[in-house]
């Protein structure tokens, strides 16, 4: 018999990151849940992240997920009350944008202060490298082969973790080493895959 589930579930652990608090401030600065009964402004929130992050395409599609979890949608975050297709639609085209703009812009602020650099405590640069082979039609490019019947050319960026902006670029034949550009020893490289 398989143990039953006693931790919270990963939305839940996601959206305990939400500073509720300031979210908040935004609704009452907006006046959003004035005549509001029971679907507020955080519930249009989770409701919409919830279908964002579990990638549903149409408001049909969220209702279908929302009743599939209807029986965890309270520890989910969502509320107790049944969320309708119709009622998520309303509040998505006439309530006020601004509240989840400026909470918006308020989490992107935090997560600028809160960046890699304070969870990496390592000394010396760090950058991350990442390349991607960007194909090519061998009629239009012949100088681009590296397959007999591929074209192609590497794109090689190395992104300074720190500054957050590119350090190094290069686009270049596919086979060729971009190693002799990586940068100087006594540095953390992350290659991204």
């Amino acid at each position: 018999m398989a143990a039953m589930f006693q931790d919270k579930y990963i939305f839940s652990q996601l959206i305990a990151f939400l500073n509720r608090t300031q979210f908040n401030n935004y609704v009452r600065k907006y006046d959003g849940n004035l005549y509001v009964k029971y679907f507020t402004y955080r519930n249009q929130m989770l409701a919409m992240m919830f279908g964002q992050l579990g990638n549903r395409e149409s408001l049909r599609d969220l209702k279908v997920a929302f009743e599939a979890h209807r029986a965890k949608q309270y520890y989910l975050g969502l509320g107790r009350e049944p969320i309708a297709k119709t009622t998520l639609a309303t509040a998505n085209q006439n309530r006020d944008y601004r509240i989840f703009e400026d909470f918006a812009f308020y989490m992107m602020k935090e997560a600028c202060e809160k960046r890699t650099t304070n969870i990496l405590d390592i000394s010396g640069k760090k950058y991350a490298f990442d390349s991607i082979t960007i194909p090519l039609c061998l009629a239009t490019f012949p100088w681009a082969k590296f397959r007999s019947k591929k074209g192609g050319v590497k794109a090689h960026v190395l992104y300074d973790i720190e500054a957050q902006v590119p350090a190094f670029y290069n686009v270049q034949y596919v086979h060729r080493s971009v190693l002799q550009h990586l940068p100087p020893r006594l540095c953390l490289l992350v290659f991204l895959t």
